[in-house]
């Protein structure tokens, strides 16, 4: 619309590693794999031919000097408001409105990372380095732990925390690899994707890749990389999922920190999106993407849509048998249950060998904690074992995919 007024247009691609365009072109017949080894091929040829460059950063913004542009805001400003006083200048009815204008109220959130570039920056250097970068160099992806209780207060911790930063271009993406590059030079035995540092970053541009290539990408229907699933719709089973109902107590803990600080660690996602879909209950994969993208700081369209088709089983991963327990999965990490502690006060209390199964202890051991099992704490929604039988059962029948739609 701006060209065929006459107005100059500058597009750059920049909150990628690469031209997605370019990129795709790599690919056979220009469609995105679904499989990362091979993309990491098409993008290992993409950046020898086109290394990453990261911009100069403007040392000063140039002034506002057209007279119109003041007078449009001031003109923006009084037609927006009747009884509002005219804008002085541009900056007043362009600028970024108070969270009282916006009807937000008194900030309430549990959510305590702090936005911004400078913020993400500093975290970046921060994370860069520990250890005189051993850390990055060591970082692998499967190696941290779901249940940290405080991600977000060290920089010791064992993950960086900067996808929120990437998500909103606090942080740019080509900046944090040439970064990481640097401590990978320093540090030759590092490593490698997919579970480094890099290759979190790779996963990403995967993700773009495939969402920008697919039509539909963000649904199943008329999507030619989704299996098309019969799944079922159970309101009620949706909403105690949601609001940290279902029983389990490792669930309803990983569900409350989204709820309360916008975050959970990778791990815990996949849990509670398996629990959702092909694990327990059997609701759709679109369900649970939009409740993440309500309450998640780093939901990125592209990234969250593509995990959730992976973790239902829909597209990129077809394992259904590896299926994440909701009672044995966390005992590997934290036995006593701390995690579950912090996030469900209710549960406190608990004997560690009931703490992710507290509907086995006896009733002596409920009243001593101060909790009973259906009364202060929900029974579980589903029996597990039975459902992931069950639900085993129905995936092998629906690999079948449409078939591919052109864009």
């Amino acid at each position: 619309m701006a060209r065929e007024r006459g107005v100059q247009v500058v597009t750059r691609w920049g909150h990628t590693l690469t031209d997605l365009d370019a990129l795709l072109k790599r690919h056979p017949g220009g469609k995105p794999t679904t499989t990362y080894s091979s993309f990491l091929n098409h993008l290992d040829k993409q950046l020898k031919a086109v290394p990453l460059a990261v911009l100069n950063k403007p040392r000063q913004l140039p002034p506002v000097v057209d007279a119109d542009l003041a007078g449009l805001g001031a003109s923006a400003a009084t037609s927006a408001s009747s009884s509002a006083a005219p804008a002085s200048d541009a900056a007043d009815a362009f600028g970024v409105p108070s969270a009282a204008a916006l009807c937000l109220g008194p900030a309430t959130s549990g959510v305590i990372l702090r936005g911004g570039e400078t913020e993400a920056l500093a975290r970046m250097e921060a994370c860069l380095s520990q250890q005189g970068g051993a850390w990055v160099a060591a970082f692998e992806k499967p190696s941290t732990s779901p249940t940290e209780i405080d991600p977000f207060g060290q920089h010791t911790r064992s993950t960086t925390c900067l996808s929120p930063y990437l998500k909103f271009g606090c942080l740019s993406a080509r900046v944090l690899h040439e970064r990481v590059a640097a401590v990978y030079a320093a540090h030759p035995k590092h490593a490698k994707p997919p579970t480094s540092l890099h290759g979190q970053v790779y996963w990403r541009e995967f993700y773009y890749a495939c969402a920008h290539g697919t039509p539909n990408y963000e649904m199943m229907a008329a999507n030619p990389i989704c299996r098309q699933i019969p799944w079922e719709d159970d309101p009620e089973l949706l909403a105690a999922w949601r609001e940290a109902r279902t029983g389990y107590p490792w669930i309803d803990a990983a569900m409350t920190q989204l709820r309360e600080e916008g975050w959970i660690h990778h791990l815990a996602r996949h849990a509670v999106a398996c629990f959702l879909t092909r694990g327990d209950l059997w609701q759709s994969w679109e369900k649970g993407a939009e409740v993440f993208e309500e309450l998640l700081l780093d939901a990125d369209p592209a990234i969250n849509r593509g995990n959730w088709m992976w973790l239902s089983c829909s597209c990129f991963f077809y394992q259904y048998f590896r299926c994440y327990s909701p009672v044995a999965f966390p005992k590997k990490y934290d036995k006593d249950g701390a995690y579950v502690r912090k996030w469900l006060p209710q549960l406190k209390d608990f004997p560690a060998k009931y703490i992710y199964e507290p509907w086995k202890a006896p009733i002596a051991d409920q009243k001593k904690a101060n909790c009973i099992i259906g009364q202060d704490y929900p029974k579980p929604i589903v029996n597990h074992e039975l459902k992931r039988a069950l639900t085993q059962q129905k995936l092998p029948m629906s690999k079948k995919v449409l078939p591919r739609v052109e864009p």
